[in-house]
């Protein structure tokens, strides 16, 4: 099976061309192409995919589909650092014929634009090129964030959940807690770097309040409109960066009164732009996407 090796951030993902592969197993190919030591060495397997929607009509048509596995086999409903690289990897291999530009409020309008189906949806990608009509950076429309706790879901009674305190490990914690289609609690505290990140994480994770577990993130504000976080992905572990995690980060800083709608966080492996923008109640995602590798992957033998 060929497949392609690329991050953003250093969220790195194998991916495989589903117009040329067939990948029957995907929840096992995850767990096998993820291992460090005896696969090719990821956060988790994306594949690119012809989509689904081109019998939903022209106004909901979308020009490829990504489906996103977990390091453990579980599928995710969206991965904002993996839908950069599919709009890159799109692009440059002519999966699909590019649309016209892409606007972000306040922003320099990208050239060209992609449509890409999710299982949170059909999401609009902007690609930013360079000289050589390579991808550099993708700016995305995550679309507006879920706050009410039964679509997110939470079991914690009320609207939304804004610092709702919580006991983690004998710890008394405050959370908030964001979709941006999948799952995000958020934590803020004084020092990122001090967080026992591999403890606290899966206890957040599968802790029984999150029916469909969850994604666990630190925060640190640095200052309005910049934060530094460490991120425990559900289905991974600790990763270098999140980029639904830090759209979730950047609308828990808002609506707890520490942060700005424009902002800019800091993650292990690079910075992400975000926007939380007030005309139209979406969250637009700017960073890059690089291809490392491609290969061969061989199934092990039976």
């Amino acid at each position: 099976m060929r497949f392609v090796k690329m991050q953003g951030l250093g969220n790195d993902y194998v991916y495989v061309n589903c117009f040329e592969e067939k990948v029957r197993e995907p929840a096992k190919l995850a767990q096998l192409v993820s291992d460090r030591h005896f696969g090719v060495g990821s956060d988790g397997l994306i594949l690119i995919c012809p989509s689904t929607s081109l019998r939903a009509g022209p106004s909901k048509t979308a020009d490829v589909r990504m489906r996103i596995f977990n390091a453990d086999g579980s599928e995710a409903e969206m991965c904002g650092n993996g839908i950069r690289c599919v709009a890159k990897y799109t692009y440059e291999h002519k999966l699909a014929k590019a649309g016209g530009s892409f606007a972000v409020p306040g922003q320099p309008p990208c050239p060209v634009s992609f449509k890409i189906e999710t299982n949170k949806g059909i999401l609009t990608v902007g690609l930013m090129t360079d000289d050589n009509d390579k991808v550099e950076k993708v700016c995305v429309n995550m679309g507006q964030p879920i706050l009410t706790s039964k679509d997110i879901p939470v079991k914690l009674a009320g609207e939304k959940i804004v610092e709702e305190p919580i006991e983690i490990l004998g710890r008394k914690l405050l959370m908030t807690c964001v979709s941006m289609g999948n799952p995000h609690a958020v934590f803020f505290c004084d020092d990122v770097a001090a967080v026992e990140l591999e403890k606290i994480g899966p206890a957040v994770e599968n802790h029984s309040l999150f029916p469909n577990r969850t994604n666990v993130h630190f925060v640190q504000v640095d200052k309005p409109g910049e934060l530094t976080m460490r991120t425990w992905e559900r289905g991974s572990g600790i990763t270098l960066a999140c980029g639904t995690g830090a759209c979730a980060a950047c609308v828990a800083a808002v609506l707890t009164g520490r942060g700005e709608r424009v902002s800019t966080a800091h993650l292990p492996g690079g910075d992400l732009a975000l926007n939380w923008c007030r005309e139209d109640n979406c969250v637009y995602m700017t960073g890059p996407a690089v291809e490392v590798f491609e290969g061969i992957f061989n199934w092990p033998k039976r």
